[in-house]
């Protein structure tokens, strides 16, 4: 029974597997993994840099390194990503306060996911803070593809980019 539907639906198969391919693998897709791992090692390498010497604490430390992750993506972002070149005063006004909006929402959901998951595994060392760390910085990359593609830098028709 199994074998005669693939074989009824092959064709159709290799065309949803295509069209799936097409829409995970453009230019945007890749460009924004590859900025969101950029803009990881910034908050990892900032994150790092605040910790190191442990005279900074875990949660001052998440937060600088939040904002410094959050003012490389932005321009990484809107430059190279959804390559939005629109400068004038106004639009970046609106833009900038959006981008800021839906980073702060993920920024507070990450913070607290880092500071409870390294409460709750108690001190088990700064690898299992990285660990936490690229937990969290899994969910939040998921996060702001997702505000970013469906409202910041939403493409409108005759909006001038």
């Amino acid at each position: 029974m199994c074998l005669k539907f693939l074989e009824k639906h092959e064709g159709s198969g290799v065309k949803m597997l295509q069209k799936l391919k097409e829409k995970c693998f453009n230019y945007e897709t890749i460009s924004y993994i590859i900025c969101g791992v950029l803009t990881t090692a910034v908050d990892f390498i900032s994150y790092t840099i605040f910790r190191k010497g442990d005279v900074i604490s875990v949660e001052l430390a998440q937060g600088l390194s939040w904002v410094a992750a959050v003012l490389f993506a932005y321009v990484v972002n809107k430059l190279i990503v959804f390559r939005n070149f629109n400068l004038r005063p106004r639009y970046l006004a609106k833009e900038i306060s959006a981008f800021v909006a839906a980073r702060a929402f993920s920024g507070v959901l990450t913070w607290v996911m880092m500071v409870g998951m390294v409460r709750l595994g108690g001190d088990r060392g700064f690898l299992y803070e990285m660990f936490c760390k690229a937990v969290v910085s899994a969910v939040n990359l998921v996060l702001n593809y997702i505000f970013s593609k469906l409202w910041i830098f939403k493409k409108t028709t005759g909006e001038e980019r």
